[in-house]
């Protein structure tokens, strides 16, 4: 096998699909909501078959290799992937884009609070110090928002805790099974899709008006098919991105979509802004900035310390061996990895795209 590093153009390729694919489908999906009113459960379930069907593709294509997972292990797992992306999408249908996207910015903290109280890990001043900009912030943006709405509140509330349990699981099951995201993915999407495939006719009509059987437009109905396509390409573009680029240049990414996603909302759906949500978007995003940069020091300084224990055959950039430009992940790195994304992804608004299937 041949180490071989991807070139600049086919880096910078990739970094725009995933910075176009991860705006574009928050924005989908609210079209979808707002101009459509497509059931929110039964449109997760659609992207979680489809995300299904292109990593059994992906598998085909030897793209990445599947591993054993037990069974009863991945259910509590899915449980709370399908609970994290439905309210994810809940959130998003009942606020606005500003509202729904700085909510996501709280996982951080949550996770944080999960971690300290259940699993005995520390951290250190400094990333607790970032903590208080960014709910500030939050808090800021929500008091000023004239579409504020206890309902869209309570699914933010409730996504924010899903998804942070989601993480913290996420992160603790690729360590315990050495697995990729990909691979977890793998077993994680098709059973979420049965699950809710099962629940869905309990919270949503399936024959009648508003049914997923009912008669659409066929406009509808493309948007819905481009929509799971996009999600899917959320996923496998920030597989392919971890593997071959520095966290500073996923981060910065991260926080490009954060504030385009801003953007987009006040362009597309008419959410206004006013100057104290403003200001409430600059302390969320000072603080997302300032403590990707501190985790970024960190982890350098920790690779600097673990890097002369390392085998020979890590000692590619990002621990990985690299073939036709995608990462041969080492059992090291899937440890690794998961670290990274479930504390790095959410701050930047990415990571409900990153493992979810759907990307809110």
């Amino acid at each position: 096998m041949v180490d071989s590093k991807p070139s600049s153009l086919i880096i910078a390729l990739s970094l725009g699909i995933n910075l176009g694919s991860s705006i574009m489908i928050v924005f989908l999906n609210k079209w979808i909501y707002v101009h459509h009113s497509f059931p929110n459960m039964t449109l997760t379930c659609i992207h979680f078959l489809m995300t299904s069907l292109g990593l059994w593709i992906c598998q085909r294509c030897g793209i990445f290799n599947p591993k054993y997972l037990p069974f009863r292990s991945m259910v509590p797992l899915s449980l709370t992937f399908c609970g994290f992306v439905v309210f994810a999408n809940l959130s998003l249908q009942n606020n606005t884009v500003g509202t729904y996207q700085l909510a996501k910015a709280m996982t951080t903290p949550c996770i944080l609070v999960i971690q300290t109280l259940f699993y005995d890990k520390t951290y250190s001043t400094k990333i607790k110090l970032t903590l208080i900009p960014i709910t500030l912030g939050v808090i800021t943006n929500s008091c000023y928002d004239v579409r504020f709405n206890v309902k869209g509140t309570m699914y933010a509330v409730l996504g924010v805790l899903v998804t942070s349990l989601y993480q913290v699981w996420v992160g603790s099951k690729q360590k315990e099974f050495q697995v990729n995201s990909m691979q977890l993915l793998y077993y994680q999407a098709p059973l979420s899709a049965c699950i809710l495939a099962v629940t869905v006719p309990f919270f949503e009509p399936v024959f009648g008006a508003g049914g997923v059987f009912s008669a659409w437009e066929p406009n509808a109905i493309y948007l819905v098919l481009v929509s799971g396509c996009v999600a899917f390409s959320v996923n496998l573009s920030i597989y392919w991105i971890i593997g071959n680029t520095s966290p500073v240049t996923y981060n910065m990414v991260g926080h490009l979509k954060f504030c385009l996603t801003l953007l987009g909302g006040f362009l597309l759906f008419g959410d206004t802004l006013q100057f104290n949500q403003l200001v409430g978007v600059s302390l969320t995003l000072s603080g997302i900035i300032v403590y990707t940069h501190f985790k970024v020091k960190e982890q350098e300084e920790a690779d600097k310390l673990l890097k002369p224990y390392l085998p020979l055959s890590l000692g590619s950039p990002h621990g990985q061996h690299f073939e036709d430009g995608w990462p041969k992940h080492t059992e090291l790195t899937s440890a690794n990895e998961s670290e990274s994304r479930s504390e790095m992804e959410v701050m930047t608004g990415v990571e409900v795209e990153k493992s979810s299937g759907q990307q809110t």
